[in-house]
């Protein structure tokens, strides 16, 4: 029975039925009687295993196919119009041979299965953020994590009422053929498609298709910005929070620091941090001509290997109820286990494929990116403003890289244009953990190289033009919690001890501290960061923030290498800035 008379809805949900052939249609209200019902059923084909009650309870297990275990990039398109509006640094085909070929895949692609029909919010239904989706997808998977990570619900579709303005996914697990497995977006069409998948990355459409692809897009358009940020409220000990939002590429802390416990230090003032978001951030210009931020999801897809009680508490408290694991050990005892999670691997466990595993054997028990899927509501440091339709005032603007000596630990940009500059040039060194060589330098601008939804030129112009609408606007800073001595060992001692960094980045935004200028932009004075009881020494910290010229000037090389693929979409400024920073180093 349909949950809605918009006839938009309806056309499209009856045309893509046809096309699909499922045994039958499910309209998903988002109560939980039911979601208990499909979980119920899940647990019947083995698609879901419940999970120790006591120990976790509502918790489950999900194995995804073993070819299909991550996002696949090289499988990931922009399909625009014109080739030049998806840019150089996504895959793009012309929609028509796109639509043409998903079609032969999509065909009969749900037979023997059931539809499911899941409206969707991201952000707080009827909140000015809020923007609506509906997916349809044959995976009890998909239905059951959508309703974490987004608010699922018949509200959707009262405050969509009979307009067309929603953003259409059609997903089907097909044969889950890794040579048929196509994640594509139509930003024209407000559609995204994805099948021959079961991961979460490429199935879950409201998360890094919708929130980032297609919403970066929308976000030109209307005057807004989606990025691939944290944001996080320091609260100081009389009462006031600041907010900052911050751009990590994976694998540089980013849910770490979205979560952090401050320093017992700071604790015993007073202090405290709360989580907006871990992942996503979507900003506008508040009526008070500040940059206003709402995290849109309601979940955290977090990455289970090295989560722990040390390296973050937070985290893994909040996957203790409600929460979807894929991909880890099951143990004997009927829960979970990962690599990095304690030393002690279980033993008469079952691996991530869902064979007996032997700790000693040398092979992981968990898959690397195993994942788990966990309500916001859970996370101990959960901000009280998550649910703020309204969302937080953002004081700071944070990116990151990974670099072993070239950036300091902390830099502010001179101004927004040379902020979306330090932005633009953003940079991680590969690790061991990533495939191919050792200490490549990866650009990834924002954190955003993946998720832009269109040409990336456009998108560092849409930055420059937001730098001038917005009335008040908030500073842009660089951190680098990477930097290592010659033997290779991390200098700064990173997690909590972050804080301190930030400390100083949210004084400086509040005018209330001085910096010292360097070629690369303002770095902190040793003595106004404060490093009582952090085990570094002032000697260490003058080391973290100094600027070896030598570096710059070979980054320089590199970032005009990157930038040349843009050709006439690189916007001026950014090349004034580049530049400049040449001179500067000279």
């Amino acid at each position: 029975m349909a949950l809605t008379n918009n006839k938009y809805v309806l056309e499209w949900v009856k045309e893509m039925a046809e096309m699909t052939q499922p045994d039958e249609i499910v309209w998903v209200d988002g109560s939980e009687e039911q979601l208990e019902a499909i979980r119920r059923e899940a647990m019947s084909t083995g698609e879901l295993i419940k999970l120790n009650e006591e120990k976790l309870p509502g918790c489950y297990l999900h194995r995804s196919a073993i070819n299909d275990v991550a996002r696949v990039e090289d499988r990931t398109f922009i399909c625009s119009h014109r080739q030049e509006d998806a840019g150089p640094t996504n895959n793009w085909k012309d929609p028509k041979e796109m639509y043409a070929m998903l079609k032969e895949l999509y065909t009969g692609a749900m037979k023997g299965r059931k539809m499911y029909v899941i409206p969707y919010s991201m952000g707080v239904v009827g909140s000015p953020f809020a923007k609506y989706g509906i997916e349809l997808t044959d995976s009890i998977y998909v239905v059951v994590s959508m309703a974490i990570m987004t608010r699922v619900g018949k509200e959707v579709y009262d405050a969509l009422g009979d307009s067309p303005d929603y953003i259409k996914g059609l997903h089907a697990k097909a044969d889950l053929d890794a040579e048929k497995r196509y994640i594509v977006h139509f930003p024209e069409d407000n559609t995204i498609m994805s099948v021959n998948s079961g991961y979460g990355g490429n199935v879950l459409l409201g998360k890094k298709c919708f929130a980032l692809r297609i919403a970066s897009y929308l976000g030109r358009k209307q005057d807004w910005m989606a990025e691939h940020m944290l944001i996080l409220g320091i609260e100081n000990p009389q009462g006031e929070i600041r907010y900052l939002s911050a751009a990590f590429p994976s694998a540089c802390g980013k849910t770490n620091l979205a979560m952090l416990i401050p320093p017992e230090i700071y604790r015993n003032k007073g202090y405290k941090v709360w989580c907006v978001g871990d992942d996503i951030a979507w900003l506008r210009i508040g009526e008070d001509g500040r940059l206003w931020a709402v995290n849109p999801e309601n979940g955290f897809f977090g990455v289970a290997p090295g989560t722990s009680e040390k390296s973050n508490p937070n985290a893994l408290e909040t996957t203790k109820s409600g929460t979807i694991f894929t991909n880890v050990v099951h143990t004997a005892d009927n829960t979970v286990w990962w690599e990095g999670l304690d030393k002690n691997p279980p033993k008469g466990a079952i691996n991530w494929k869902g064979e007996p595993w032997d700790p000693n054997s040398g092979e992981k028990g968990a898959h690397p990116n195993s994942r788990f899927t966990a309500p916001a509501k859970n996370c101990p440091c959960i901000s009280p403003e998550f649910d703020n339709p309204k969302g937080v005032p953002i004081s700071a603007i944070v990116f990151g890289g990974r670099r072993a000596k070239t950036a300091p630990l902390v830099y502010q940009s001179r101004d927004w244009q040379h902020g979306v500059f330090v932005g633009s040039i953003m940079a991680s060194e590969t690790t061991a953990a990533a495939t191919g060589a050792v200490g490549v330098v990866r650009r990834d601008p924002m954190a955003m190289l993946p998720f832009c939804g269109y040409n990336m030129g456009d998108y560092w112009r849409h930055w420059l033009d937001m730098g001038k609408k917005i009335p008040k606007l908030p500073k842009i800073f660089n951190v680098n919690w990477f930097r290592t001595d010659d033997e290779g060992n991390f200098i700064w001692p990173g997690f909590g001890e972050n804080m301190r960094v930030l400390e100083w980045i949210l004084a400086r935004c509040f005018d209330e501290i001085g910096a010292d200028e360097t070629p690369i932009g303002y770095v902190p004075k040793v003595d106004d960061i404060n490093l009582e009881e952090s085990g570094v020494s002032k000697e260490t910290l003058a080391d973290l923030l100094s600027v070896d010229k030598e570096l710059w000037k070979e980054d320089v090389r590199g970032v005009r290498e990157f930038y040349a693929k843009f050709g006439d979409k690189l916007p001026n400024e950014l090349a004034q800035e580049l530049d400049k920073l040449e001179n500067n180093l000279k």
